[in-house]
This record gives C-alpha cells, sequence and structure tokens, in this order.
C-alpha cells in the first residue's frame, strides 16, 4: 500500500520478469537513448490519442479494492481496465481475512477483469512453524486464484524480532517463504521504505501530494525519526534481498522507492535483471524530472519498455468516518468520476503528447507521447506476463 496521497484539488492529477530482458548499459548507451526519444524513438511510431484511452485494452497492476460493491470493476470495465488488487497487512485496511475475502468474491462475481495478489502476517515471525503456515497460507490463496504475493513496508519500519530490533526484508526469516515462491515461479511484490521525500524537510519535498501525506501520517514520516533506518538503509536491505534471490520474479511497487531519480532507478534494473517496477503513486515524482529532463526521462521509458508496470494505487475502502484517508478518491461517492479523472491524467502523460497542469507539482507538464508499441507494454503486455494472467 503506497502512502503517498495526490493533492485532491486537482480534477486531472498524476494519475518472469523482463522477458527478453534489459541489457545492461552504460551512461553513454542511457544518453544516446534518451537523444533518440526525442525523434520519437522505437520505430517512430505514431502515439495514441486521448480519444483512444477507452479502447485500448489495460491493466492496472496495482490497486486495493476493499469493497465487494462492485462500484470498482464497473468503472475499470467502462474505461478498459483489468485490476490487480493487492491484499496488504496495514492498520487501516480491513483485516486480512476479509481482504481475502472481498478478493474471492469479485474474482468469482468477474473473472475477465479482477485480479488479486494476496499476502502474509508477520505475527509469529521467527517461531519454529512461522515458514510452513506462511507457505500453506500462500498456497491456498494461490489455489483461489493469487497471482502473487505482496510484502509491505512493515518489513524494515514496523515489525520488530524477539530482540527488540526491526526485521528487515533481507533477513534470512524469510529465506524459506522465498524459496517456494521461487521454486512456484509467484511473483514478489514488495514495498520497501517510502518515497526519498519522506527523508526531507517539508518544504524541500518536490510533491504536494507527499508533503500533504506526511504531514497527516507522522508516524511514517521519517525525518521526525532519525531513529529509524535511513533511506539508504532500506534500499540496501533491499538490494540485497533482490540479489540473494536472482530467481524470485521481483516487483518494486512505487517504482521500486527510487522515484527520485529514472538514472537511480536505471541502475537498479540494471543490475538485477530479475526485477521489475510498477509506477503506482509515483507519477507526479516521473512528471516532476519530465518537467526539467524530458528527453531523459522518455528515454528511460523506451529502454526499460519491458521492465516497467503501469499501477495507480486507487483504492477503494468502506467509508468510514473513523479513519483517515489514504488514497484518492476522496469522496467515496465520487469513486467513478475520480478514478476515470486520475486513469485518464496517467493516459495523457505517457500516451499522448498533451499537456496537462498537475497540482502536486505545481506545473504544466508535456506528455511523453510513448510509442503505440510501448504503451501496449507498460499497459498491458507486461503486467500479464509478469503476474501469468491465465
Amino acid at each position: 500500500m503506497n502512502h503517498s496521497r495526490r493533492a485532491a484539488a486537482l480534477c486531472v492529477m498524476l494519475a518472469a520478469a523482463a522477458g527478453a530482458g534489459a541489457a545492461n548499459t552504460g551512461a553513454a548507451d542511457h544518453a544516446a537513448v534518451a537523444a533518440a526519444s526525442v525523434a520519437g524513438g522505437a520505430g517512430d511510431e505514431t502515439p495514441y490519442t486521448a480519444e483512444a484511452f477507452t479502447r485500448i485494452h489495460k491493466f492496472d497492476a496495482h490497486v486495493h479494492v476493499n469493497t465487494a460493491d462492485g462500484v470498482f470493476l464497473k468503472i475499470a470495465a467502462k474505461d478498459g481496465f483489468e485490476v490487480l488488487s493487492i491484499n496488504v497487512d496495514y492498520p487501516d485496511f480491513p483485516p486480512l481475512a476479509v481482504q481475502a475475502d472481498i478478493a474471492h468474491q469479485l474474482l468469482a462475481a468477474d473473472p475477465q477483469h479482477f485480479h488479486f495478489a494476496t499476502t502474509f502476517s508477520m505475527q509469529g515471525f521467527g517461531g519454529a512453524n512461522w515458514t510452513a503456515d506462511t507457505i500453506r497460507h500462500i498456497d491456498t490463496e494461490v489455489g483461489r486464484g493469487a497471482l502473487a504475493v505482496k510484502v509491505w513496508k512493515n518489513i524494515g519500519m514496523v515489525e520488530k524480532n524477539a530482540q527488540g530490533h526491526l526485521i528487515m526484508l533481507d533477513d534470512p526469516g524469510f529465506d524459506g517463504v522465498m524459496r517456494h515462491l521461487e521454486e512456484r515461479g509467484i511473483p514478489l511484490i514488495a514495498h520497501q521504505a517510502e518515497p526519498k521525500n519522506c527523508w526531507l524537510p517539508l518544504d524541500a519535498m518536490t510533491t504536494e501530494n507527499d508533503r500533504s501525506y506526511f504531514r497527516d501520517h507522522p508516524e511514517y514520516y521519517m525525518y521526525l525519526h532519525p531513529e529509524m533506518p535511513s533511506y539508504e538503509d532500506l534500499m540496501g536491505a533491499r538490494d540485497r534481498f533482490v540479489g540473494r534471490h536472482p530467481k524470485l520474479s521481483f516487483v518494486g511497487a512505487h517504482m521500486a522507492s527510487l522515484e527520485w531519480s529514472v538514472d537511480r532507478l536505471a541502475k537498479f534494473l540494471d543490475a538485477y535483471p530479475n526485477a521489475t517496477v510498477d509506477l503506482a503513486a509515483r507519477m507526479t515524482q516521473v512528471q516532476y524530472q519530465s518537467k526539467s529532463d524530458y528527453a531523459k526521462v522518455r528515454g528511460f521509458f523506451l529502454e526499460y519498455q519491458d521492465r516497467i508496470l503501469y499501477g495507480t494505487d486507487l483504492t477503494e475502502d468502506p467509508p468510514s468516518a473513523s479513519e483517515r484517508a489514504q488514497n484518492p478518491p476522496m469522496n467515496p461517492a465520487g469513486f467513478s468520476k475520480e478514478a476515470d479523472s486520475f486513469w485518464r491524467s496517467d493516459w495523457i502523460y505517457l500516451a499522448t503528447a498533451g499537456r496537462q497542469h498537475i497540482g502536486a507539482i505545481k506545473a504544466d507538464v508535456k506528455g511523453l507521447a510513448l510509442p503505440r508499441s510501448v504503451i501496449d507494454k507498460i499497459y498491458y503486455a507486461n503486467s500479464r506476463r509478469v503476474f501469468r494472467v491465465p
């Protein structure tokens, strides 16, 4: 679950891994791709139009559908989306058993548009039965249709072992479960750390959506908690984990928390050919970069077109006055309208050359106008390949 809430005042805002893989490239190669991207690249195909949005098959690989009312699936079908709803051990979401039950209901009701990823509880981690019990739970959920497993930032930032130390993702206690995922070819979706903005003062953050989220959620605002692991500590643990499990299909949620630099993200993808990343709730950070270096950002999407999965982090929760909103839409009654606006805004940015005002960065941003073949991968084919959608 991402905690980078996008600004609500704007109606149009942000919105086996790697197939053939991405070859390791040097700085000169990255620069060459960036330069070529201005001229169109990838065969100089004519980009899609804004009007093509509803007729193109699309896959949102990162949402949270926490109600069984069918509203999310109705707007997804209308806008041409399949969705992957990710269960997560997050305290403001329904209990894990309830999330699983909702996922089972929705999969039975609409297997054409709905897919889900399961997760596991950290309760009992380190105990004699935890690995076997967790594997049994995962296998049960996969048997009921789960396409992947999710780990959240509570690993590394919340959960502690018997000695009172934070449990990091590279803890050997996870090895048995991860070997099982590797053997069965089950992808792991990992949300590790937070946007780099989380470690900065509010006035130094690059996007308003991060600024508003961390202002409202001080418990997750690491700038206020110097006793917690640093950003680089968490990235280091994640990288060691990915390197230790080279046969694991690893999906770095939220651009693998490297959203602040496409250069740094390129190095991660080059180093770990088993990794892909989703774009969920990080579009404003991408737009912030393309505002100042359009060619480099466009070149990144062209070069890593097989490694990027479209996702939003759109969340539909049961309405409750006692719970804080985590993601758009802010008004549950307006979910369909806001989901449609977010999806269309992202489409304009990625698929067309259209300009739009992005409130979270207080700027007008030009769309990347990626070639149709690239859009078809990022928006659809990559997710279906990585998650082995039947």
